[in-house]
This record gives C-alpha cells, sequence and structure tokens, in this order.
C-alpha cells in the first residue's frame, strides 16, 4: 500500500481538525463542504473508509515516522562522533 509522506498527512489531520472546529462554529455548507473534502482525502490516504479510521491510521503512521527519524538522528550522530 501507498503511504502518504509523513509532512502530508500530518497537513490533513490539522487540516480535518481545525474544519472540524470551524464547522462545529458556523455549520455553513461551504464549511460542510470543505470538511468532506478533506475527510475523503484522509481516508485515501490513509487506505480507509471512515473518518475514525483514518485519524487513527495516520496517528501510527506519524507515530511511526517520529520513531524512525529519531532513529536516523542518533545513527547519524553516533557515525559523526565515531568519526571525530
Amino acid at each position: 500500500m501507498l503511504m502518504a509522506h509523513p509532512a502530508i498527512l500530518r497537513n490533513l489531520v490539522q487540516q480535518y481538525e481545525a474544519l472540524q472546529v470551524l464547522h462545529a462554529e458556523t455549520n455553513s455548507f461551504e464549511t460542510r463542504r470543505r470538511l468532506e473534502d478533506i475527510t475523503y482525502t484522509l481516508c485515501v490516504s490513509t487506505g480507509t473508509r471512515v473518518v475514525e479510521d483514518a485519524l487513527a491510521v495516520a496517528e501510527r503512521q506519524l507515530a511511526g515516522a517520529l520513531a524512525e527519524q529519531a532513529g536516523a538522528s542518533a545513527t547519524t550522530a553516533e557515525s559523526v562522533a565515531l568519526t571525530v
């Protein structure tokens, strides 16, 4: 399965959360339409059909990307220390 880049996935989640708040405040047609669009995109990006599942998958993928990044940083720091 293809996976969205962590930065894109993070942005989708942030947009979804912001639109949820905005929709609760305004309940306008435009906000509802934008929320539906971002929900669809989030589901497609995570290979899910329900937004709750999409958010759970996004959370796992982002946590994994963060852990991978931390591991890469530690490996780079170790190799720099060994070469100095």
